[in-house]
């Protein structure tokens, strides 16, 4: 068992304690598998470790800082992969039987950058079969648990991801948002979860579900943290035509001038919609205040078309779902 404490530190805490020497990255993916050991028995966040991959990287990085080489923004951090997210030398298997035996032949862009950025490649992680669910039960390797309370669900579709995060098992994960599949289960598990803007991240490698709603996107402790991830995933990517042109944008710069300034609009609209809990209403209103108490410019904006979206997203979701998974 490792000294380390991996669920005390933040992403870029990880990586700059590797970068000082305080500890190694092999250390880094040590702590990880020993806190996966002693709570993923009852978690079950993942569907498959790759110690392999993990060492190999982590020996790269330790190399890399005795060399005096400068280090990359995710170096020694522990990672995890949503499992509809194609890596070579990995089964991608979307938690479906049907995909049981697949093994990748080619890698996700966002995987494939977030690991060129010093991650560990750690495992992969469940989540609802083919990313249809939004509480990780769905899962045809069975459900994963909420670690704040085992009794309940971590949302989903990315459940595993949102729960890895969570209990500390590993600094940082990828899940995928089509119709709330990161969102969801970071609010349900106390973690940050970004949907990012359509095209900012590659989608290419990722098994598509809705491809005018599908993104993939962080899973984090903190803000810095998902801004640290998204900077290292995000950019035009010629194999995914729909990926924005537009250069990657300092994201963590951004986190470090605040709030002052900034515009933050409140929908009401979408708070007075049916099946709105009193307890998120009353959320959402306490997120306003603190943005304004910290010098932003909090003011209510209309968006009445919102009460339609569940019943918009119901049609174009199973559309395209139906089209994309007609291949298997």
């Amino acid at each position: 068992m490792t000294a380390l404490d991996l669920s005390a530190l933040s992403a870029r805490q990880v990586r700059d304690g590797i970068a000082r020497g305080d500890f190694s990255a092999r250390e880094a993916a040590d702590a990880a598998y020993a806190r996966i050991d002693a709570l993923d028995g009852e978690v079950h966040a993942f569907l498959q470790l790759m110690p392999e991959l993990a060492y190999a990287a982590a020996d790269r990085v330790d190399a890399a800082r005795a060399a005096g080489d400068e280090l990359p923004p995710l170096a020694g951090v522990p990672a995890g992969i949503k499992d509809n997210m194609n890596l070579l030398g990995t089964r991608t298997t979307c938690s479906s039987r049907m995909l049981e035996n697949y093994e990748s032949v080619y890698d996700c862009t966002a995987v494939r950058r977030m690991l060129d950025a010093g991650a560990l490649p750690i495992g992969k992680l469940n989540m609802d079969e083919f990313a249809f669910g939004s509480s990780t039960e769905n899962s045809a390797f069975g459900p994963t648990r909420n670690p704040w309370d085992l009794e309940r669900v971590p949302g989903g579709s990315s459940g595993g991801s949102a729960a890895a995060v969570a209990a500390g098992m590993v600094s940082v994960s990828l899940g995928s948002d089509t119709g709330g599949s990161i969102r969801q289960p970071a609010a349900l598990t106390g973690t940050v979860g970004m949907k990012p803007t359509y095209g900012r991240v590659s989608r290419y490698g990722v098994i598509a579900f809705g491809s005018s709603l599908d993104q993939i996107g962080p899973f984090t402790k903190n803000v810095d943290d998902s801004a640290l991830l998204l900077e290292a995933i995000a950019g035009e990517d010629p194999r995914d035509a729909t990926s924005a042109t537009e250069a990657v944008e300092a994201y963590t710069a951004a986190v470090e001038g605040g709030v002052r300034g900034l515009r933050v609009g409140l929908a009401t609209d979408i708070l007075e919609v049916e099946g709105c809990a009193a307890e998120v209403k009353q959320s959402v209103l306490d997120a306003a205040e603190v943005f304004a108490s910290l010098g932003a410019e909090v003011g209510e904006v209309a968006l009445p078309s919102a009460r339609h979206g569940l019943s918009a997203y119901y049609i174009i979701g199973p559309a395209e779902a139906s089209s994309n998974l007609a291949r298997f």
